[in-house]
């Protein structure tokens, strides 16, 4: 794996990436990743995050099945961000949408919702 060691990881040793459908290029979140997240998600073909508010490593879809399987990865120009196109297993928002971009801030600077809810997070996150 060495494109590893031109990942510029920021001072707390995570990269921002951006998870893409790979069918409909739809933007479906963004989340961090650390290097030991970055591997896991190289050789297990599925998508594994940093999450910085629980300081550990998850797998997107552990708790909903709502599994990212990698299909390519892509660095940018700097070095410092990856674009991850996935085939998303249902929902990428844990509040039960599709995407995590599923509001707009329209011309008037309200908030409008544009996506659709395909499921109840309550019936799968047990908070």
């Amino acid at each position: 794996m060495e494109f590893l060691e031109k990942v510029a990881f920021n001072s707390e040793g995570l990269v921002p990436v951006i998870i893409q459908d790979i069918e409909t290029d739809e933007v479906l979140m963004m989340a961090w990743m650390n290097k030991e997240a970055l591997e896991k998600t190289i050789s297990v073909g599925k998508v594994h995050f940093w999450s910085r508010s629980r300081k550990k490593l998850w797998l997107k879809g552990e708790t909903s099945g709502h599994y990212q399987l990698v299909k390519e990865i892509r660095i940018d120009c700097d070095e410092d961000t990856l674009l991850i196109k996935v085939e998303q297993i249902k929902a990428a928002c844990h509040k039960g949408y599709r995407s995590c971009f599923f509001r707009k801030i329209n011309k008037k600077g309200r908030l409008e919702l544009i996506g659709e809810k395909i499921f109840e997070p309550e019936k799968i996150y047990k908070h």
